[in-house]
């Protein structure tokens, strides 16, 4: 007799009749790796169709910061959506974000005084990409129309700031319609000689990163990075001194500094925002993901007066910057915005973060000693642990093997979420997460390697 099918199986039976996964080989789903049908969230836990309880180790594309479901944050949305849901951010205003921008302009580094709102990374280093290339081309500087983009790097996956990301991959894929950046070498302190301290690392490559810009200087709008933390590029980490040396090269030069803290800001990498530790401001910062605490789309890009005002002309003069979206501005997802900033402020959670990460570090300390583990970095919550197929000469295992994979599929086995890129496996809990569940992570990561290499 046939048995009924749970109700995982058959809500994954309906997704995958019609709904198409981002980055996903859709071909997988229908072999060994298994869509997991997800009904409710409950602090750092996600609990399946089935009851089943999977530890977020990802903060869900590195986007949860205060739990799923959080109290706090879904009263906020249900007066907000019982209030003003949605209008035209073009002529018009509201409250909420008049609110968001007043707050974001507060805690951001010092000149960043302008606020334009978009709705999701990817859309904001565009923003941030335009506004650059605006800026010059009104000032008479129409020559200035590169960029200058780190090796390694990622922005996101709309063209604009993909033409600015340096993973093979995508590249190759996609090389007829993208831009062409110039490319620095990562400061990522992984790369460094055997013995090399991270600082000196960083310091070498902004030599690099000067004759670039002395060469090329005259037809560059901005350098584009992410501060400290290559996030999608591998969680490649580099030291805060790269962030003000590159400050200074592009004053230097004339060339404008755009930060993508989409990732890392809010409180990531042990300081509200990353460039903070270098004690820097750029002339472009872009924020999204931890900026609604993972639950509505919204993207922020904050730059100076002094960019402003080189778009502030007579309607005729044609100088107006040229970018839109139907949900700029949205008061829904203003509003989780608000809270989750509320929240920083009436909660100590970057002292209690500080707490988490020394337990992270201390947890993870032992895998140096693995015999397939090359490197274990950390910059406050996001921690990596990079397997290689041979530890002395570093040589990674081969793509096509996917030794990342298997650690995921262990982690579904045994009630965590670990979404590796490639055979890097990464942490990057929500705030929320107790000790005892950092260690039931790591544990689960552990075995997970210690199969995945076998």
């Amino acid at each position: 007799m046939t048995q009924p099918a749970d109700a995982n199986t058959l809500l994954a039976e309906r997704d995958l009749r019609h709904i198409w996964h981002p980055c996903t080989q859709m071909h997988d789903h229908h072999q060994h790796v298994p869509m997991v049908p997800i009904v409710r969230g409950e602090g750092p836990w996600l609990i399946d169709a089935n009851g089943r309880r999977y530890l977020d180790g990802i903060s869900s594309w590195w986007t949860n910061l205060f739990g799923h479901a959080n109290p706090r944050i879904a009263a906020a949305l249900a007066e907000q959506a019982a209030t003003l849901e949605h209008v035209i951010f073009a002529g018009f205003t509201h409250p909420v974000a008049i609110e968001l921008a007043e707050r974001l302009v507060a805690i951001t580094p010092q000149g960043l005084e302008k606020v334009f709102f978009a709705d999701n990374g990817s859309a904001a280093v565009e923003v941030a990409l335009k506004m650059s290339f605006h800026y010059w081309l009104n000032l008479g500087h129409g020559e200035k129309t590169r960029f200058i983009a780190l090796t390694g790097s990622y922005h996101g996956e709309t063209l604009g700031a993909l033409s600015v990301s340096d993973v093979a991959l995508y590249r190759k894929t996609y090389a007829p319609l993208l831009l062409t950046p110039m490319l620095a070498p990562s400061p990522d302190a992984y790369e460094g000689e055997p013995g090399e301290a991270p600082e000196h690392v960083a310091t070498r490559r902004l030599e690099a990163m000067r004759v670039l810009l002395e060469r090329h200087a005259h037809e560059t709008c901005a350098v584009i990075v992410e501060p400290l933390v290559q996030c999608a590029g591998g969680m490649r980490m580099y030291h805060p001194v790269y962030l003000s040396g590159l400050r200074a090269l592009c004053d230097q030069y004339n060339v404008h500094l755009i930060a993508d803290e989409i990732a890392v800001g809010f409180g990531r990498t042990g300081t509200l925002f990353a460039c903070e530790q270098a004690r820097i401001a750029p002339d472009f910062m872009c924020l999204s993901k931890g900026l609604t605490g993972g639950t509505l789309p919204l993207s922020a890009v904050l730059t100076t007066q002094h960019v402003y005002d080189a778009f502030y002309a007579e309607y005729n003069a044609g100088k107006a910057f040229l970018h839109s979206h139907s949900y700029t501005g949205n008061p829904l997802a203003c509003r989780a915005a608000l809270e989750t900033l509320n929240i920083f402020r009436d909660e100590p959670v970057l002292a209690r973060n500080r707490v988490l990460a020394a337990h992270l570090a201390n947890r993870l300390a032992p895998l140096r000693e693995h015999p397939n583990v090359a490197d274990v970095r950390q910059h406050g919550m996001i921690a990596a642990v990079e397997l290689v197929a041979d530890k002395a000469t570093r040589r990674p295992f081969a793509a096509e093997e996917r030794r990342g994979l298997r650690v995921y599929l262990h982690g579904l086995e045994h009630g965590a979420l670990l979404r590796p890129l490639g055979n890097v496996i990464y942490f990057m809990p929500p705030y929320v997460v107790s000790e005892s569940e950092l260690d039931h992570l790591i544990e689960v990561a552990r075995d997970g390697i210690i199969h995945a290499v076998a």
